[in-house]
């Protein structure tokens, strides 16, 4: 397909999204890609002392292939178990418009998949289930979808469905996270406030075909508007949007387009699928395939005894105790995420969808939030917890995106006497009790939450804790399972007002346009943060002019360094991703853009 200098420009820069969220990836487990991971461990008091001393080797995720090797052919058919790495059960909201945590997610990716596939580089191919051409104004898009597309129930994908998708995410009763994937297509907006029932810019042509229109071009569509998962409207067409999600279509019987069809749910524990024959890239080679939560604190047990065969999500800071387990392979690259301390500034107004920063909040003073990055030492951290496997986050957009991350800035560096001259001066003078009043004199209690999980979960807050004990101020722990850590932190728009700080992790998107996390109406915006500078460079980095790569590159560099100045969160570590797999499971790769998809995966006993 030929393509001008503009498109090919265009789509260099249109990245797929990849939201787990939060939500957003991983957990090893101190953190989820949603947000944090913890446990206890009678020994976490020690930590603050001893955060230099290293447990065993040191490793670079440098030392991992991103391909498992092939050690044998796969047979025909056979059984493989996926151990879904959590310490709580998963909600089970199994559409990708309507999920929100992680563990939905990697369930989702096993029997559903977007129409659009990227190479290595983040960019758009014609190898998906959908390909696609790009008008010369750089708005307008036409997606063919193949004729050997089919819904688990024997339906033909057509365009409607995908259609279907852009009018649920739109509706006025729709209460999910995805409108800000949709909100730059024409006419959204008005159909998102009730004023019309169509989209103008979501046009199906005929039964294969659909053309989206935008209302500007951006080099980051996909996190505006380019949604690439479609919707059955077979199934939910007569159903009303505010009852789709907790619909048995959605909990007990979901279907999608991927390899491979949900038989069975026991809810939070357990999904049996099986090969979907019809598939469009190939009949499956394993047979069956069960998804099993396993506890973070016995996976490497579990892995060990056959009970699974591979996980995604290997805990970090268990692999120098199992680097050499028999019978099995691990794999690895540089996860897209970040862990973080994150603070509050206020709460979500669910009438208007918008942040509503608190302007009494306590977190509101810019050199508390600094002192607090200067006490701790995350270098340390990710030597002595997790032996190099996570090390030092210095920016808010990882490595794992080169073209953006600036490995120039060095963020905040560890200094706790920096940390006390500058609480010094801004007034928190400590009392008879080593602990610092406000700069109005008042007590100062910090409520810090955090998450369990595995085996560093307690440890790792705990030391933080005492970072910050360490320079004079007063932190109160709180450890939460999963699902009561996300409606204290403000999932679903029901911040606890009495939470101050909170230890979580972002997965990133492949297109690194960090609105849906920071955004002044981004339900994800945790914090609650709002700054007018902020905005002005989001919105320059999806702008027309930041179709021209050096000067988006100068965009985000500009944003790295406001975050580091405004700090309404600080990065503390970056992460390996790991995977292990069993020596009998073939062709499984993680690397971005792969050739292998997961219809050839197979076993060879």
């Amino acid at each position: 397909m030929g393509k001008s200098r503009f498109t090919k420009a265009l789509f260099a820069l249109m990245l797929v999204l990849l939201l787990a969220l939060a939500a957003c990836s991983g957990n090893d487990n101190d953190n989820d890609a949603k947000e944090p991971n913890n446990n206890t461990n009678s020994e976490s008091e020690d930590n603050a002392d001893n955060e230099d001393e290293v447990d065993g080797d040191l490793y670079s995720i440098e030392d991992f292939s991103t391909d498992k090797t092939n050690a044998g052919e796969a047979i025909e058919g056979g059984e493989a178990t996926f151990g879904l790495v959590t310490d709580t059960a998963f909600a089970g909201i199994l559409n990708y418009n309507f999920y929100s945590g992680t563990h939905d997610a990697e369930i989702l990716d096993w029997f559903d998949e977007p129409l659009l596939t990227i190479d290595e580089n983040y960019d758009y191919t014609q190898d998906g289930a959908a390909t696609f051409e790009a008008d010369e104004d750089g708005r307008t898009f036409t997606f063919t979808i193949r004729d050997d597309v089919y819904w688990h129930d024997g339906e033909p994908l057509k365009a409607e469905d995908w259609a279907f998708a852009f009018e649920v995410i739109g509706h006025p009763d729709y209460e999910g996270y995805r409108y800000g994937n949709v909100s730059n297509i024409e006419g959204m907006e008005e159909y998102h406030a009730g004023e019309t029932d169509t989209i103008s810019g979501v046009e199906v042509l005929d039964e294969k075909t659909l053309k989206l229109t935008y209302v500007a071009p951006t080099p980051s569509l996909l996190n505006s508007g380019i949604w690439p998962y479609a919707m059955a409207k077979h199934i939910f067409g007569d159903m009303e949007v505010a009852d789709m999600e907790d619909s048995p279509e959605i909990r007990e019987n979901p279907i999608g387009i991927g390899p491979f069809k949900v038989d069975s749910i026991v809810p939070g524990e357990s999904v049996t699928l099986s090969k979907f024959e019809d598939y469009w890239r190939g009949e499956p080679n394993l047979d069956k395939l069960t998804i099993k939560v396993v506890n973070p604190d016995v996976v490497a047990q579990a892995m060990e005894t056959g009970e699974i065969d591979f996980v995604d999500t290997f805990p970090a800071d268990q692999y120098v105790d199992h680097a050499d387990m028999e019978n099995v392979e691990f794999i690895g690259k540089i996860d897209p995420a970040y862990t973080y301390i994150g603070f509050k500034f206020g709460l979500w107004d669910k009438d208007n969808r918008v942040v509503d920063p608190d302007p009494d909040a306590k977190m509101n003073d810019v050199n508390l939030r600094k002192a607090m990055w200067l006490a701790v030492d995350n270098d340390a951290v990710g030597k002595k917890f997790y032996n190099g496997l996570r090390w030092n986050a210095t920016t808010l957009i990882p490595p794992s995106h080169p073209m953006y991350h600036d490995e120039t800035n060095p963020g905040v560096t560890y200094d706790p006497e920096a940390a006390e001259a500058l609480l010094d001066e801004a007034g928190y003078e400590k009392g008879a009790d080593g602990f610092r009043t406000t700069p109005d004199g008042e007590e100062l209690v910090i409520n810090f939450i955090s998450m369990t999980g595995g085996d560093v979960a307690q440890p790792l807050a705990n030391y933080y804790v005492q970072s910050w004990e360490n320079v004079g101020l007063n932190v109160e722990l709180s450890m939460e399972e999963f699902n009561s850590f996300y409606e204290r932190v403000g999932d679903g728009g029901n911040d606890d007002p009495e939470v101050d700080v909170y230890m979580g992790a972002w997965g990133v998107s492949s297109d690194v346009d960090p609105s849906g996390l920071y955004g002044p109406t981004a339900p994800y915006n945790f914090p609650r943060w709002q700054n007018d500078e902020n905005e002005r460079l989001l919105e320059d980095g999806v702008s027309e002019e930041s179709l021209d790569l050096e000067h988006r590159q100068e965009v985000y560099k500009d944003w790295q360094q406001l975050m580091v100045e405004e700090i309404p969160v600080f990065p503390t570590l970056y992460r390996a991703e790991l995977v292990s797999i069993n020596d009998r499971l073939v062709n499984y790769s993680i690397a971005t853009g792969s050739d292998i998809y997961r219809y050839q995966i197979g076993v060879t006993e």
